[in-house]
């Protein structure tokens, strides 16, 4: 019997998750259990019986036995499971369409999901990046990050609509008498600080809008969702 830990994210992660986010690993551990003879895994009361999840569970065993149900469900109306000839409905086995999804899908996205602080982030942010980066979708998840940061941005400095990117940056961080300028600082360092908005919006926003970036490692992708977590904490503190 494969260990659910191995393949399934951490409770709280999982707890977030889509069911067809879920869905992956949900597979991956089916397939695991047809090929290694667990085959009364194959079962979904069996699956979600609290002798199975409860060591996986942490407590939590009714939300996680939901949160299996649903995505099992999410497999069956796909056609990457169905229900087992001669048997019970709840009996299933692995579909022809089940195995090539395994083939072609990518386990890695949901194993990467644990890398994501999402607790210790802003929480418009993390509402934000979080199912896309779930979801390996990294080129969307830095696109919402930086776009937090202007959005949040144009709010605490009462700028118009209209006020977009990199001009809205120098103009909330303007050295003199920008919205947002920290009056008490040298001139060098409220220079520094209106090239760190301006820097991050023109080099992580801007170039995802205009084309593809292809970004492939969660682990700068984090690196970079911190940066505009860090840049939103900086424009909360200079609100009037």
């Amino acid at each position: 019997m494969p260990k659910m830990s191995d393949i399934f994210p951490p409770v709280d992660v999982l707890l977030i998750m889509e069911p067809e986010e879920i869905a992956g690993p949900l597979l991956e551990y089916l397939c695991q259990c047809e090929e290694g003879r667990s085959s009364g895994l194959m079962h979904r009361s069996n699956f979600t019986n609290p002798s199975h999840i409860n060591e996986y569970s942490e407590g939590k065993y009714d939300d996680v036995a939901k949160i299996f149900t649903e995505s099992w469900v999410w497999l069956e109306r796909e056609g990457l499971i169905a229900p087992k000839p001669g048997q019970s409905s709840e009996w299933i086995f692995i579909t022809r369409r089940g195995y090539k999804f395994r083939e072609t899908g990518d386990i890695r996205n949901y194993k990467a999901a644990t890398l994501l602080p999402r607790e210790i982030l802003d929480p418009k942010l993390a509402s934000k990046v979080s199912p896309a980066f779930l979801r390996g979708d990294y080129d969307t998840a830095i696109f919402e990050a930086f776009k937090q940061v202007e959005v949040r941005v144009r709010i605490l400095s009462r700028s118009d609509q209209g006020d977009l990117g990199v001009p809205l940056m120098r103009k909330a961080f303007h050295p003199d008498g920008g919205f947002l300028t920290d009056k008490s600082q040298v001139s060098a360092e409220k220079q520094a600080i209106s090239d760190l908005f301006a820097g991050a919006i023109g080099c992580f926003k801007n170039p995802s809008s205009h084309h593809d970036v292809n970004f492939d490692d969660p682990v700068e992708v984090v690196e970079l969702i911190m940066l505009a977590d860090q840049l939103i904490r900086i424009a909360e503190r200079r609100k009037p």
